[in-house]
């Protein structure tokens, strides 16, 4: 049977998730979200484009081998990237892959045989944890997830929510206006840059020349009580838990889910990021609101990609 001819609910996918520091892909069934394989590989953007790509193709080829074995027919491709996606699919942005301006489903298609759907990252994790994760309660909820960046996306109705050109989810990578002590307006850093995985791992080497570890390091030595990594921690937690917040002001979402690799850090980050974003939160009636994190955890970027090339098949 042709695979384009299966019901969805009997449809088998590819995934990947293009982030900045790794590339996840996997085989999933769509009925109900199980996981037939993976595979993990660091991104390593600097290499180029091309070579991204090709660490992308020969993923796919391999989960097709693999899917062989098994007898299972592949229907389609969904990749989300970690730049910019327009609802045509087309990459926007190169902000972290030098892939702008590509047609990307295409490229794969030629390459793998596959109908390929192509979406901002953190779209297609929020889809994933709208059907199948920890936003499958709610009608409308926010997905916010923190590792290399920090990017959100809301979902309504299970549907994350593209804009009018596909621009939505960033919000933490411009620079902010904050006044200083003469009562003037200046440029501020980034969320990004303060806040984000690579953010916290630089500022505290400014302080701990020579550190090597993971932005998870830093919080464990937060969590331990070191006090250069205390400080560090709490204060790039409450600068993101201050910007969830406005988020809620604005949106009103029945919840919040939040993921990506700190994002799903227990310990002083999260706490300190949750009591910033409950005091930033104007209305009574939305202080209380539930802050989940992410069901299907690291998973979640791949999965949801895989879903949202069932939902174009």
């Amino acid at each position: 049977m042709n695979a384009l001819r299966q019901p969805l609910e009997g449809q088998t996918l590819i995934g990947i998730d293009v982030g900045g520091t790794k590339c996840a892909a996997g085989l999933v069934r769509a009925s109900d979200g199980k996981v037939l394989g993976r595979r993990l590989m660091p991104t390593q953007p600097h290499r180029g484009g091309d070579a991204v790509l090709a660490d992308v193709i020969a993923a796919i080829r391999s989960l097709q081998s693999e899917a062989g074995e098994l007898h299972i027919d592949i229907s389609a491709i969904g990749i989300g990237v970690a730049e910019l996606v327009g609802t045509d699919g087309r990459i926007l942005s190169g902000a972290t892959i030098d892939w702008q301006g590509l047609d990307l489903g295409k490229l794969l298609h030629d390459a793998t045989g596959l109908p390929a759907m192509v979406d901002a990252d953190v779209r297609a994790a929020a889809r994933a944890e709208a059907q199948l994760g920890a936003g499958r309660p709610f009608r409308s909820f926010l997905y916010v997830t923190v590792g290399t960046g920090i990017s959100a996306s809301l979902v309504i109705d299970q549907v994350p929510f593209s804009g009018a050109r596909g621009l939505t989810g960033t919000f933490a990578s411009a620079p902010g206006l904050m006044p200083n002590n003469h009562r003037q307006l200046v440029s501020g850093p980034p969320l990004e840059s303060f806040a984000a995985g690579p953010a916290i791992i630089n500022r505290f080497a400014v302080v701990r020349p020579g550190f090597t570890g993971t932005g998870c390091d830093v919080l464990s030595l937060a969590d331990s009580g070191d006090s250069i990594a205390l400080s560090t921690v709490t204060s790039a937690a409450e600068a993101l838990g201050a910007a969830i917040g406005q988020l809620v002001n604005v949106l009103d979402p029945e919840a919040v889910v939040i993921g990506g690799g700190l994002g799903l850090a227990e310990g002083v980050y999260r706490d300190s990021m949750l009591v910033a974003l409950r005091c930033h939160i104007w209305s009574d009636i939305l202080r209380d609101l539930p802050v989940l994190s992410a069901k299907l955890g690291n998973d979640a970027g791949w999965i949801g990609a895989a879903l949202a090339a069932r939902s174009r098949g």
